[in-house]
């Protein structure tokens, strides 16, 4: 899953760019340990339960539209969070005791969610926790590159330990068939607070903004509206916005679906998506070298396309397990051609001055927004195809199928950047 980038006013860029005059100095190996154990529990607290949601909402008997509705929360706390991190957390506390307050009551509310069976209670009370932790993601990431000596050589090998974090989870919850069942809220909620309490053995990490006038402009990263003047980024932003929408159908359904057609160990056979993320993460300099960031998102939207189709007529038997398998596998493909190498457009094409800015505002119209209409489309798409309580499932798959196909051609045909592919020529 994306995650906010680094602020090029942060200090650690400053240091970063003495560090290269006069050589980098390497991260203290206590260090290093302490960020990837935040790293691992960060995510593990989050796939512990978000992955299973949808199967433990389903058996309590909540339609496909407050399933929807109930994932979209993640989304609602992502358009929030840029408030929270840039007018009160950037401002006015020291990173590491805001991280253990907002993880601390994470921890009460995912424990709230499993007591109670009523959507009226869930609702807010998931929106209640993904308020608390969608802006964590933003400090955890701000933490990390304040303690660094080089961010760019030293983030990514600490960061590979969250989605290790989301792996260990999901074959977790999976091997102890928990799916169905609260304990996995309870887990998370477990693994909330013992990251809390992790987080005060943490560096120490001052607000970075202290005494800073800032705007809800600045939070938003409205400054890069101004780019929308430019054609090629106007089709990005508008390519990526609906992209994300046939997106959600995946995150918030595909584990319902998977242990509603039979499929055993659902959790844990959902992890390879992770591993292939890793995989291609890895890899991934070497295609962007040879296609270009047009073709490189091209391909990421062909592969959400292809995986509906296989999820559409896959099954669980020798015949055809292989689809199922190889859906679950493209999300590597898909999250990183796309998102990754969209994060990599913007800071090419944004001004140094409003770089920052451009990444929040990417973000907050894919995960938040368009990640917000996805759910809540995904809901009723499958309440439109439900019949006697049963899902159609084929006919719920072919529809994002259908949906990121025809964003993949509109974006084929209106998206060109010459100087981007001159340069990846």
């Amino acid at each position: 899953m994306p995650t906010p980038t680094q602020d090029s006013s942060h200090p650690a860029s400053e240091f970063t760019s003495r560090a290269g005059e006069v050589g980098i100095v390497p991260l203290d190996p206590g260090v290093r340990v302490k960020l990837s154990i935040m790293m691992f529990l960060q995510y593990f607290t989050w796939g512990a339960f978000f992955v299973t949601l949808g199967t433990y909402l389903g058996g309590l008997g909540f339609s496909g539209q407050r399933i929807g509705l109930a994932y979209g929360t993640s989304a609602l706390g992502a358009i929030i969070a840029p408030f929270f991190v840039g007018m009160i957390a950037d401002r006015f506390f020291a990173t590491q005791k805001i991280l253990t307050v907002l993880h601390l009551a994470g921890a009460v509310l995912l424990y709230a969610v499993s007591q109670v069976t009523e959507f009226s209670a869930v609702y807010p009370l998931l929106l209640l926790y993904f308020i608390c932790y969608m802006p964590t993601l933003a400090l955890t990431n701000s933490l990390s590159f304040a303690a660094m000596t080089s961010p760019e050589k030293q983030f990514p090998g600490i960061r590979v330990l969250g989605t290790i974090g989301w792996i260990a989870a999901g074959l977790f919850i999976g091997w102890m068939q928990w799916e169905n069942v609260n304990t996995a809220l309870q887990v998370a909620a477990i693994s909330s607070v013992v990251l809390g309490l992790f987080c005060l053995a943490l560096p120490n990490t001052p607000p970075p903004n202290a005494g800073k006038k800032i705007s809800a402009a600045d939070v938003l990263g409205l400054d890069a509206l101004s780019l929308l003047k430019k054609w090629p980024f106007f089709v990005f932003v508008i390519g990526s916005f609906l992209i994300c929408i046939p997106l959600q159908f995946y995150y918030g359904f595909t584990n319902l679906f998977l242990n509603d057609i039979g499929v055993e160990n659902a959790a844990g056979k959902m992890t390879i998506g992770q591993m292939s993320e890793i995989f291609f993460m890895l890899i991934m300099p070497v295609f962007f070298v040879r296609l270009g960031v047009k073709w490189m998102l091209l391909v990421g939207m062909a592969c959400w396309a292809i995986r509906y189709v296989l999820f559409a007529y896959g099954e669980p038997n020798p015949d055809k397990m292989w689809m199922l398998y190889i859906g679950i596998a493209l999300h590597g493909i898909c999250y990183d051609f796309f998102f990754v190498t969209g994060y990599i457009y913007v800071d090419k094409k944004a001004p140094q001055a409003i770089r920052a800015s451009a990444q929040g505002f990417i973000t907050l119209v894919t995960l938040g927004i368009g990640g917000f209409i996805g759910t809540w489309l995904a809901g009723v798409t499958a309440d439109y195809f439900t019949v006697d309580g049963k899902v159609d499932w084929q006919q719920f798959w072919l529809v994002p199928a259908a949906a990121a196909a025809v964003v993949m051609v509109l974006f084929a045909l209106t998206f060109f950047d010459r100087v981007d592919e001159e340069q990846s020529a």
